[in-house]
């Protein structure tokens, strides 16, 4: 499949998980591809390996989505490298977990700056270099529209906010034929959330489907929205997640 052939995507956090899958399934449909990590360096270059087997070219970027100096640092390398930046997916993330009375500030700061403020900071800037037709995916949570379980209210709130941003980003960017979206997975298989974890059967219970989330499916509505498909749907929240939230 070629249906990216000729554009560039730059996926935050793409060096493991649902963002390894997104930066993969981009190339496979013909994009080139620049990723960020954050500490895992080799991670990161398996995926490139990855890129380069589907014919298409990588560019790994060190990058803390927590520092807006290295967000924007990122968006600027990738139009240095590729010459255009045409689809921008944030996927960076952490999982603050544990009792509201332990939430402290500090860890507040750091989610926040994460999932919200990176985010906001990553699109103004890749805003600003995007080709009209661009694109704009953030990578939210179930959990932003149901939680089920104590102890995530912090992670709750702040990708409920990409909601919002994206709403905005729909109406500022509409304009310009750039579209905006945020994908929210559900229970999802990877290293944060193992589908083998102590907890993992009460999420599958969760689902109306029984089964926990692969990469490939979150990647798979990605594609759909990267691509020539997508076009008319902006300011869309769009729930990956197995019917966690029917």
């Amino acid at each position: 499949m070629d249906k990216l052939s000729g554009k560039v995507a730059l996926v935050t956090g793409g060096s493991r998980g649902i963002g390894a899958a997104i930066a993969t399934r981009l190339a496979s449909d013909g994009a080139d591809v620049a990723l960020t990590y954050r500490s895992a360096a080799d991670k990161a270059a398996d995926v490139a390996q990855q890129i380069a087997f589907e014919g298409a070219r990588s560019l790994t970027l060190e990058a803390d989505a927590a520092d807006p100096a290295a967000v924007t640092e990122s968006i600027s390398k990738t139009v240095g490298e590729f010459g255009r930046l045409d689809i921008l997916v944030t996927n960076a993330g952490i999982f603050p977990y544990g009792p509201l009375a332990q939430v402290t500030t500090e860890e507040i700061d750091q989610t926040l700056a994460v999932h919200v403020r990176g985010v906001f900071i990553a699109a103004q800037a890749a805003a600003a270099h995007m080709t009209d037709g661009g694109r704009i995916i953030s990578i939210g949570s179930c959990y932003a529209e149901r939680v089920p379980v104590p102890d995530v209210t912090l992670y709750s709130m702040t990708k409920s906010a990409l909601t919002g941003l994206t709403k905005g980003l729909a109406r500022d960017l509409g304009p310009r034929g750039i579209t905006a979206n945020v994908v929210h997975p559900g229970p999802t298989d990877t290293d944060m959330n193992p589908a083998d974890s102590p907890d993992a059967e009460a999420e599958r219970t969760l689902t109306a489907l029984g089964r926990y989330g692969t990469g490939a499916d979150i990647a798979g509505m990605v594609s759909l929205l990267a691509g020539p498909d997508g076009a008319w749907v902006t300011g869309a929240s769009i729930a990956v997640d197995g019917g966690y939230t029917a």
